[in-house]
């Protein structure tokens, strides 16, 4: 069985030890690294490229916002959930626009950590009721200087309206029938056109122009 290598990073020695202990439990994931700061969790994931880090948001120095968009940067495919006890608007979406796949409160079930950490690192997103219901406000308010959708080709609609419904870039490329590879080079130019940080963005986005129906419209 494939592990999944997971960082931890959060002030607070009793949560990361609680964290650690359950996780370390799961099969299927390893507990790589933690960090009690923004900083020393950037160097950690450019040491150890972990698939996914657990972020909190509240910390010294700088903030899990900060260190998701700096950990981004010197580690690109590690997968960022937020693990905070805030639901407050300015601190979900700029996780979001910083590159956090995922945003949960650490009122969270261990199981259902577990089932989030599995999600990430297949690139799918998992979000607290009351963040989802947050983002949902979000992408039906009018963003009159939103990048026009007209700047892709039809190829990169395809991939945008595939990853709105929360397909993997393994499910994009069958159903597409292409390679994994010119799936990730059409996302990559879906985010540089559109002014997006990741695929959380892009279901955003897609959401808020209508490109993909909303569950209860269909």
């Amino acid at each position: 069985m494939e592990q999944i290598t997971v960082l931890l990073i959060d002030d607070h020695r009793v949560v990361r030890q609680g964290l650690r202990d359950f996780l370390e439990l799961q099969p299927d994931i390893e507990v790589v690294g933690e960090a009690g700061s923004g900083e020393e969790g950037v160097e950690l994931a450019r040491e150890l490229l972990p698939d996914v880090v657990l972020m909190d948001l509240v910390m010294p120095g700088i903030d899990g916002v900060e260190t998701t968009r700096r950990l981004k940067a010197v580690s690109p495919s590690s997968q960022v959930i937020v693990l905070t006890s805030f639901a407050d608007d300015n601190k979900v979406f700029p996780a979001i626009k910083a590159g956090a796949i995922s945003y949960l409160l650490k009122d969270i079930s261990p199981e259902e950590l577990a089932h989030a950490v599995r999600a990430a690192c297949r690139g799918e997103a998992v979000l607290h009721p009351d963040v989802a219901a947050k983002l949902m406000q979000e992408f039906n308010t009018p963003r009159p200087n939103e990048a026009p959708v007209e700047q892709l080709t039809p190829r990169e609609m395809d991939v945008l309206r595939l990853v709105a419904k929360g397909m993997s870039n393994k499910e994009i490329a069958d159903t597409l029938i292409v390679s994994e590879k010119t799936v990730k080079t059409h996302i990559s130019n879906i985010l540089s056109k559109l002014h997006l940080a990741d695929r959380t963005q892009v279901a955003i986005y897609a959401l808020r122009k209508r490109l993909v129906p909303i569950d209860d419209e269909e």
